[in-house]
Parts: structure tokens; C-alpha cells; sequence
């Protein structure tokens, strides 16, 4: 069904829940598989990177480090995958590299937002079910790493 899937991964915890759908699902189906990690470019980044030089080159070398580990993880138990390291409004950078990498199906954790805070920053998902052209799955199963590994483990 899906040849080619994107997975959306900053190292939360909800990052980890789409890394490992996405990755259990890939097993299943075959598919290619594609890491992307998005360093956000906020207004409130911004604002600490001209009080305090550095702030985003720290950020950037925190994320780069979140992604290697997983990158190598996944490597290290035989999966072939392009990972993609960029800085932006995650939800336009996601779309961009779904359709890039012509994605079938794009997995994205979820985090719960209060009303205020989704008024604010906008909403990501939203934005995204608009302008994709695929299939979309919001990561929700907690599977924990004793399950995921055993799950990575079958038939292998």
C-alpha cells in the first residue's frame, strides 16, 4: 500500500511515538523511509538568538544530535533510510519535503495544545491536511522501546 514513508522526528516523546509507527509500519509495508527533523525558526528563537548569539546554532547541533541517534538506531537494525535535517516552520518544511520525496504517507506525532497556544502558534495540522497530497497519520499508539524492538525483531 505505501512505498514511501516521511516521518516527522524532533526526539519528544510524541516524536518517538510517529518514529516508531512510522517505522513498524514501513516494516510492514516494504516502504522506503524518510527522517525528517525540523529545527523551528520562532519568533521567540529569533529573539533569543539577539540577546544571546548562539542560541540557534545550539539548537541546531541539539536536533543534529537527536536525528543521528535515531538515524544510527534504525541503521544499526538493517533499515535503509534518508534522513533530513532543516530549519524552518516545521509544517510548511514537512510539506515540502512530502512532496519532495513523493511521499504516500506523511506520520507526525501529536502534542495537546491549550486553545491559546494553538491561536498563537497556529495549527500545524491544519496546515498540513490542506496541502499535502498524501496520506496523513497523527501518531497516537504509545508503544513503548521493549515492544517496538520486539516488534522489529519478528520475522527479521
Amino acid at each position: 500500500m505505501y512505498k514511501r514513508i516521511l516521518i516527522a522526528y524532533d526526539g519528544t516523546r510524541e516524536g518517538r511515538t510517529a518514529l516508531r509507527e512510522g517505522v513498524l509500519l514501513a516494516k510492514q509495508s516494504g516502504a522506503a523511509l524518510f527522517v525528517l527533523a525540523v529545527v523551528p525558526e520562532t519568533a521567540e528563537i529569533l529573539a533569543a538568538e539577539g540577546a544571546h548569539a548562539g542560541v540557534i546554532a545550539h539548537q541546531q547541533q541539539t536536533y543534529k544530535e537527536i536525528l543521528g541517534e535515531a538515524v544510527a538506531g534504525l541503521r544499526s537494525r538493517g533499515f535503509t533510510l534518508d534522513a533530513k535535517l532543516v530549519s524552518g516552520d516545521p509544517a510548511r518544511e514537512i510539506a515540502a519535503y512530502a512532496a519532495q520525496v513523493r511521499a504516500d504517507v506523511v506520520v507526525v506525532g501529536h502534542r495537546k495544545r491549550s486553545l491559546l497556544q494553538r491561536w498563537w502558534s497556529g495549527s500545524s495540522g491544519a496546515y498540513l491536511t490542506d496541502v499535502l497530497h498524501c496520506s496523513l497519520l497523527i501518531a497516537r499508539q504509545d508503544i513503548s522501546q521493549e515492544d517496538f524492538m520486539r516488534e522489529l525483531e519478528k520475522d527479521a
